[in-house]
């Protein structure tokens, strides 16, 4: 057996208002969310289920942590493998089907990593540090749908 990490996370709905949860329409989806020591996240839901636009909803939090999570493992393989990233930039974007009777999920989520690289760096290495950071990234590994790389533009400098 593998060592074991926790993580926490406050979650405090704040949008009750005056009415509560009366009707579907008498609240907001706006909440906070506390991770100890660092600044909070104001949440709500996407705004296609009455959400605030301005707050991050869990959809795109999810996008996001695939696309920091490959973004770490890669930037990891690549060090280990003697390749200097000197910049690194994903436009990551997920799909969501939601069922007429409301349940959804997950259909894939695409990274579009853009590289900035020292040197002489083939793209099929680069292909191969992509696809072992997707091996190896603990979100990745935890969804039940696929995140495809779509390997972006490589600079090299």
């Amino acid at each position: 057996m593998g060592i074991l990490h926790s993580y926490r996370a406050a979650v405090t709905w704040t949008g009750a208002g005056t009415a509560g949860t009366a009707s579907y329409t008498s609240y907001s989806r706006d909440h906070e969310i506390v991770l100890a020591g660092k600044p909070p996240l104001l949440g709500s839901a996407d705004p296609a289920f009455r959400g605030d636009p301005t707050r991050y909803n869990p959809e795109e939090l999810l996008v996001a942590a695939l696309s920091q999570c490959h973004l770490l493992w890669f930037l990891h393989l690549a060090a280990n493998a003697g390749v200097v990233v000197l910049g690194y930039h994903d436009d990551a974007s997920g799909t969501m089907r939601v069922a007429a009777a409301g349940a959804g999920q997950f259909t894939e989520v695409v990274l579009r990593p853009q590289l900035t690289v020292q040197g002489e760096v083939s793209e099929q290495s680069i292909a191969e540090l992509h696809a072992r950071a997707g091996e190896h990234c603990f979100i990745t590994r935890s969804v039940n749908f696929p995140v495809r790389v779509e390997q972006g533009t490589i600079s090299r400098v």
